[in-house]
């Protein structure tokens, strides 16, 4: 059971806000992926780590539009070892202001979700965001784990997102069409694909990120709820196979037989 975590939040003026933006590495998508001591532990050799995608493209993009707009601050945390320092770097050149490293190991999403939330507990953010997951483990867990310790309202999965006088206004897709909610601050927000674009750090940007405010922070004692047991590469792709337009015989009898999607 997720526990709560008694909050102290400053209040201001929405058009000045302070906005948390949790951010992970994830291996570059060309990674050759491969595992170690017998399937329990994911190799890192040879491995070039960046800002998760949807943590960078999404949730630090759009913060940092929303700070452009209307004045604030934007600050980056990441629970990882000091190896990651790189990753938090590349963020910083993005436009962030400082960030927060919490010095340890993210054996899960609990772990990661409870150290980020007793570090903003009393930091008086307006706003946090998330991106939608991580690109790999796909768990789509932490943003709701940190909405709860703080006992502040979530909104998951926003691809829009806009500030009024009162609060948020955010958008969400749903079947067949779009959920538009208001919400109050503070809030916990996971970012998804329409919410902000990509943004290249210029040269400016990156020398500056060597200079910004680096705080590390020690992590509280949090039991530890999972455990991999082991990993495995899925399937291999089989090799195309090429049907003559002229056969449509042989391709339904593909499709039935073979792929059984018909």
């Amino acid at each position: 059971m997720l526990h709560n975590i008694s909050v102290i939040f400053v209040s201001r003026k929405l058009k000045d806000m302070k906005i948390l933006v949790c951010i992970s590495k994830s291996p570059d998508t060309t990674s050759k992926i491969a595992f170690t001591n017998n399937n329990t532990a994911f190799d890192e050799n040879g491995i070039q780590y960046i800002v998760n995608p949807y943590d960078e493209w999404y949730a630090l993009v759009r913060a940092l539009e929303l700070k452009e707009a209307g004045g604030g601050q934007v600050t980056i945390i990441t629970v990882g070892g000091s190896a990651d320092e790189a990753v938090i770097r590349k963020a910083l050149a993005i436009g962030a202001d400082e960030a927060v490293r919490i010095d340890a190991d993210p054996v899960d999403a609990y772990f990661t979700a409870t150290q980020i939330a007793e570090y903003a507990k009393n930091e008086g953010f307006d706003l946090i965001l998330t991106g939608k997951e991580t690109i790999n483990y796909n768990g789509s867990q932490v943003a709701g784990m940190i909405a709860e310790s703080l006992d502040l309202p979530l909104i998951s999965l926003a691809t829009k997102l806009d500030v009024s006088d009162s609060g948020l206004v955010l958008e969400r897709e749903t079947t067949g069409g779009v959920e538009v909610i208001e919400v109050s601050t503070p809030a916990v927000i996971s970012c998804a694909k329409g919410m902000a674009e990509q943004r290249i750090p210029n040269m400016r940007g990156i020398m500056a990120a060597r200079t910004k405010p680096l705080q590390v922070v020690s992590p509280v004692s949090v039991e530890t709820l999972t455990a991999f047991v082991s990993y495995e590469m899925p399937d291999a792709k089989s090799a195309c196979k090429m049907i003559d337009p002229s056969n449509m015989d042989q391709l339904v009898e593909l499709l039935h037989n073979e792929a059984k999607v018909i």
